[in-house]
């Protein structure tokens, strides 16, 4: 049975260290529990790379994390507080959302969808 707590996000990292790819990275913090999300490779390349590539998913899944929480500026995701959906100690949390807002991003949703599937746009 899911829950659905309160979290603040402690650490909003991109990172091409020691992996020669591209992961993003979501330290979240609730009581007495924290855990990290992310870990998606969204792209290759390392310092001194002469080719890098990136994945047009992964630069989404940046985006609608940042509007789910409502930051313009990657780098303000830190400090934020979020809700978090999980189903108990040892569970992996794959969904989480506006701390106010009904606004959510579900991983495994956002992933399973077709390759080459269009979503409908907003703007």
């Amino acid at each position: 049975m899911s829950e659905i707590k309160n979290a603040i996000i402690t650490s909003a990292d991109l990172s091409m260290r020691d992996h020669g790819v591209l992961r993003l990275s979501l330290v979240i913090e609730g009581e007495g529990w924290g855990c990290c999300l992310g870990g998606r490779v969204l792209g290759h390349g390392y310092l001194g790379a002469k080719h890098f590539d990136g994945s047009p998913k992964g630069i989404e899944e940046i985006m609608r994390i940042m509007d789910v929480v409502g930051v313009d500026q990657f780098s303000d995701l830190k400090g934020k507080y979020i809700r978090v959906e999980e189903e108990g100690w040892g569970s992996t949390i794959k969904k989480f959302g506006n701390i106010i807002e009904n606004k959510w991003f579900d991983y495994e949703e956002f992933y399973s969808k077709k390759e080459g599937e269009e979503e409908k746009r907003d703007d």
